[in-house]
């Protein structure tokens, strides 16, 4: 939990200290989780990440391969997205109300994820596919091969990592659950801020600044996202080695000039959560996006990131 107090003394006292400082502690975070990876690669070469949307989980798979490097260990970021499925209305998954289910996890190719998973611990070559979101399709002409040596690593991350689709099959990985886990409350214990807002904002601020949708856009997803979460991501986080906490206490304070913006285009009204998100914003300093560090977790949303085109 934060506190909305010490938040706001920090940011008019010294802003690019706090965000300095809120880096460092989320860097001590990264590193906790590479020592634990790395005392596990006996086990396995595959690392599995999984978390909720919004919850950072690129930014921290990257920061975890920074420092296993470090260490002398080669890793390397694989994005699940790749292992999409090449898009047919009719086999893929759908809802109750009969519409494809872009959420479930049967939209992944898990057969081949698991003989991939195979294959690098055995130490084989395998080709990563890509995945054109544009044309819905996987092309195999665009795959990068990879072959992991005996002390190498493998971080496959993606929503559905820790599903038992394909834990079952891979129970020696080492498995990490990310999401935003703090929220931020008043002096009286009161909520200000809950940490699903974080996630929501974030990905408002992310789809605005990279795919040029609106507010709206991300709204009219969102219930459907968070139904996803409820079915194929948090019943399966007890599956995880360790649970990271990636909600920083400058959060809310580094999305609020972008994302106040874009809620305010929204009418009044027509979301409960946007008027929450609001009356809480409007207790919480802004952190002008100048303080904030080059690789902080909140570059991935806000822009700026030197892993933005990794």
């Amino acid at each position: 939990m934060y506190s909305l107090k010490q938040i706001n003394e920090a940011i008019r006292s010294d802003p690019a200290a706090f965000a300095q400082e809120c880096d460092e502690q989320f860097a001590k975070k990264v590193d906790t989780a590479a020592r634990k990876i790395a005392d596990h690669r006996g086990e396995s070469h595959i690392i599995l990440l999984s978390g909720p949307s919004g919850s950072g989980k690129t930014t921290t798979a990257l920061k975890i391969e920074e420092k296993l490097v470090e260490m002398g260990i080669v890793t390397h970021t694989v994005s699940m997205d790749n292992y999409f499925k090449t898009m047919d209305p009719e086999t893929f998954p759908r809802n109750r109300e009969g519409a494809i289910d872009y959420e479930s996890p049967f939209c992944l190719d898990v057969d081949l994820l698991n003989q991939h998973f195979a294959m690098l611990d055995r130490g084989e070559l395998i080709h990563v596919p890509k995945y054109e979101f544009a044309r819905q399709m996987r092309s195999d002409i665009f795959a990068r091969p990879m072959r992991l040596g005996k002390d190498d690593m493998a971080i496959f991350e993606g929503i559905h990592a820790l599903n038992d689709i394909i834990v079952g099959k891979n129970p020696r990985a080492f498995k990490l659950y990310i999401a935003a886990r703090s929220d931020i409350l008043d002096e009286d214990g009161s909520l200000v801020f809950d940490k699903s807002w974080i996630r929501l904002c974030r990905r408002i601020v992310r789809d605005f600044k990279f795919r040029g949708s609106d507010a709206a856009f991300t709204l009219k997803l969102w219930e459907n996202v968070r139904r996803g979460e409820r079915l194929y991501i948090s019943p399966y986080k007890e599956n995880a080695d360790l649970m990271f906490d990636s909600s920083l206490a400058l959060s809310a304070s580094a999305l609020k000039p972008f994302v106040v913006p874009l809620l305010e285009e929204i009418p009044r009204g027509k979301y409960q959560v946007v008027e929450d998100i609001l009356r809480g914003l409007d207790k919480i300093e802004a952190l002008d996006e100048k303080h904030i560090p080059a690789k902080s977790l909140s570059r991935e949303f806000i822009g700026g990131s030197p892993y933005d085109n990794h």
